[in-house]
């Protein structure tokens, strides 16, 4: 349980690092650049299997299309509504709703996969919500801006639902893989939908720099680290580990002297942290009752890492731009 209680807490503070080289990339166009992170990462990825035995694995085509809805909402969508939301209302608001991926993860994710929620995990939900709603800050919003963001709470959702299906067939390791592989085609094609021509340039060494890390350490690290230890903890119990990543962002921003966390961010995260030690001594949600289940039928458990993670804090709000993205 600790190592995969590291391993959900690890990925979601790298996660949080990506502020870090937001101002690098800001100037490269966004969708190509996603594309030739997620390429890059599957290329590692991919690599790193096979070098540990792990061949091909003939699917199902309702497998293969949940690997699809992975790529689409996770990766694709995500990024399309946390970038929107951005332009539409700024950094803070898509921050404050993606704050609530615990809550909404322990509400959703035992209901999702046939048990009952636990009282304490919401409750430890709702206090790291509101620990990651105050480290980020709150902000002017409008519509647009709020309806963007709800979209990306929803293919955050998914990232982490849609793979619980996956995971016992393929393993965390194919699953980071396929899903970046897959993601890459759909952004050029909405890069080139939405920027022309300029969807890809050639890099310049500060960018090359900063893509390697997003897909080296951000996706390939972090998504592997996130997918293994998500069946083992379950979908609430993980999800209470997305508040770590503003806190991962104000870690970094303080540590690259980008700016020095205020007394706000310093109570979000202890109140993050403090929700998370909540949740985690809460048992595994139990199956609800034989009568129950078959009033409601039969429900195929689908699974969604991830890490899209929360937008940045206000601390490093003005690196937010690319950095909010997965």
């Amino acid at each position: 349980m600790n190592t995969h209680v590291a391993g959900a807490a690890g990925a979601m503070f790298l996660v949080g690092t990506l502020a870090a080289v937001s101002g690098v990339i800001a100037d490269y166009p966004v969708y190509g650049g996603q594309a030739v992170r997620y390429a890059l990462a599957a290329v590692v990825m991919l690599a790193v299997a096979r070098a540990r035995g792990l061949g091909y694995v003939r699917l199902r085509p309702r497998q293969w299309g949940l690997l699809v809805a992975i790529a689409l909402t996770g990766l694709l969508l995500f990024n399309l509504c946390v970038v929107e939301a951005n332009r539409a209302a700024g950094p803070a608001l898509p921050g404050i709703v993606l704050g609530t991926v615990p809550l909404a993860l322990a509400l959703v994710g035992p209901i999702f996969t046939g048990a009952r929620p636990s009282p304490r995990v919401v409750a430890a939900g709702l206090v790291v919500a509101a620990g990651a709603t105050l480290a980020t800050g709150a902000g002017s919003g409008n519509l647009p801006g709020l309806l963007w963001s709800l979209g990306a709470l929803v293919c955050e959702l998914c990232f982490s639902l849609l793979a619980l299906p996956l995971l016992p067939v393929i393993g965390p390791l194919r699953l980071s893989a396929w899903t970046a592989a897959l993601a890459v085609p759909f952004l050029l094609v909405t890069g080139l939908a939405l920027d022309g021509r300029d969807v890809l340039r050639a890099p310049t060494a500060a960018e090359a720099g900063g893509f390697a890390y997003l897909a080296l350490v951000v996706t390939t690290v972090a998504f592997f680290l996130w997918y293994r230890a998500l069946p083992h903890l379950g979908p609430d119990r993980a999800g209470l580990f997305a508040g770590v990543v503003p806190v991962g962002a104000l870690a970094t921003a303080a540590l690259l002297g980008v700016a020095v966390p205020s007394a706000a961010d310093l109570a979000g995260a202890a109140l993050v942290i403090s929700g998370i030690a909540l949740g985690l001594r809460s048992p595994s949600p139990r199956p609800p009752a034989r009568g129950a289940r078959s009033a409601r039928g039969a429900r195929s458990a689908r699974e969604v890492w991830s890490a899209r993670p929360a937008a940045a804090p206000r601390a490093a709000s003005a690196a937010a731009r690319e950095g909010s993205t997965r």
